[in-house]
């Protein structure tokens, strides 16, 4: 089956919602159509085709078109500049750039476009918080199986079913943002589209709607509990966090302000979709006392943690996170860079454990950890200690180079008002190990994020002068 087989499955008859415009499933499929005619008419077929369009129905239809057409999607960011787009295609070797629906437009690609696997539904990027993004082709049969896995774990812990719309609220050039559109269609409801995450629009959608559900990265978590002006989020019930770390200090005071349950949530480009995540049942049988953890991994995935000497870690130890799906690995082996074990597990690069209760904890990326002459500061710990102090809006932890110990940890705050650099180390000091408290503290506006809401932490310490 492939993911434009979504479109024809049971469901409502309006399929799309987008600034108040309804897009009715006959018209969708009319718009798909022009486009799999185009990219059929151009021999386009087992090639990779860039979308270059906002998030609307138009985009929808560029991607069931082309997945008729039996061409690869690669979505990219209408808001990004055009040097950046350039170098996207080129790296990629995109065929041709859809840039219109109505009519049907495209922009010359590469000049050596590359052939795609027939297989192949999406050329999605890593988030890039660490390096330079990758190109990960996700499988038709991977993801729809890892959809179907995460909704029947939801559907088990009774929070499944709703006829009620799906509420997007981020990119369309998201992965969080296709996939959340996708899992509409696989529930047969339709889609409310929000291109750009403004709070209260998203309040108003939510009444005018009905939305007892919904997903938000963490930053608009934290947008929604700042803005004084909204005083419900009526008739929302739960909220799965998506795409970055939630600090549980920010999902505690979202809960508190608003009465509405967080849902964490955890996945992986690699694996073409949410590996592991909380169900309402799960939230009404231990509520907020494993507020911070990820949830337990869906059906279609298992998780082991491995120390740093290789052999697995016990329930509580802190290690590597290796998750398995029995779908296929949304990658082959050489796109992941030897990031398979030689059993077919993935290497997730993130550090965490698994509880008792099999609820996963995240504490950091393997790279973000600073090692402060021999010994391990997780970066997480250290900024849910700072955001204890009252002045303190939002924090990140990085390692920056030490002559002496080869790293130290450096705290970059924001803060809402006045406060000196010692007074927030004596802060840390009287809650952590000496070695986790930060070396030194940097005062910013703002902290870098990606779309996806991730803490460009290379940015920042570039802002550190080193002696």
């Amino acid at each position: 089956m492939r993911l434009s087989e979504l479109v024809d499955g049971p469901g409502a008859d309006v399929v799309v919602i987008c600034d108040g415009v309804e897009t009715t499933r006959a018209e969708l499929e009319q718009r798909a159509g022009a486009v799999e005619h185009a990219v059929r008419e151009r021999d386009l077929g087992g090639r990779a085709i860039g979308v270059l369009l906002p998030g609307t129905a138009a985009a929808i239809a560029a991607w069931v078109g082309i997945w008729r057409a039996g061409a690869t999607f690669v979505p990219l960011n209408p808001h990004a500049p055009a040097d950046e787009i350039g170098r996207v295609v080129d790296g990629v070797g995109i065929a041709a750039v859809l840039t219109a629906v109505d009519p049907v437009a495209f922009a010359p690609g590469a000049d050596e476009p590359r052939r795609a696997d027939p297989a192949e539904a999406i050329l999605q990027f890593t988030s890039g918080t660490t390096g330079r993004p990758k190109a990960v082709p996700l499988r038709h049969d991977t993801v729809l199986e890892l959809l179907d896995s995460v909704i029947g774990s939801l559907r088990g812990g009774r929070d499944g079913g709703a006829r009620m719309p799906n509420l997007v609220p981020m990119s369309l050039a998201l992965w969080a943002g296709i996939y959340q559109v996708l899992f509409a269609f696989r529930l047969g409801v339709p889609v409310v589209l929000m291109d750009r995450f403004e709070p209260r629009e998203f309040a108003r959608l939510v009444a005018q709607y009905g939305i007892k559900s919904s997903v938000l990265p963490p930053a608009a978590l934290v947008m929604l509990a700042n803005d004084e002006a909204i005083t419900t989020l009526e008739p929302l019930r739960y909220v799965r966090s998506v795409s970055a770390p939630l600090s549980p200090a920010h999902a505690r005071r979202f809960h508190e302000r608003f009465g509405v349950a967080i849902l964490n949530g955890y996945g992986q480009t690699e694996l073409g979709g949410e590996a592991i995540g909380w169900t309402a049942h799960d939230w009404k049988e231990f509520g907020a006392t494993k507020l911070g953890a990820v949830g337990r991994p869906h059906a279609a995935i298992s998780v082991r943690v491995r120390s740093d000497d290789g052999s697995f870690a016990g329930t509580g130890e802190i290690g590597e996170i290796e998750l398995h799906s029995t779908a296929r690995l949304a990658s082959e082996d050489a796109a992941l860079e030897g990031r398979v074990t030689d059993d077919g597990w993935l290497r997730t690069g993130d550090l965490g454990r698994v509880d008792a209760e099999g609820f996963v904890w995240i504490d950091g990326r393997v790279s973000a950890m600073v090692n402060r002459g021999g010994l391990k500061v997780f970066p997480d710990e250290v900024e849910e200690i700072l955001r204890g102090h009252g002045a303190v809006v939002d924090v990140a932890v990085a390692g920056v180079p030490d002559d002496r110990l080869g790293e130290v940890p450096w705290a970059f705050v924001v803060a809402s008002e006045p406060v000196a650099a010692a007074a927030l180390c004596a802060f840390a000091r009287d809650r952590l190990a000496p070695y986790k408290v930060p070396a030194g503290v940097t005062f910013v506006d703002e902290l870098p994020r990606n779309e996806a809401g991730k803490v460009l932490r290379q940015e920042l310490v570039a802002l550190v002068e080193v002696d």
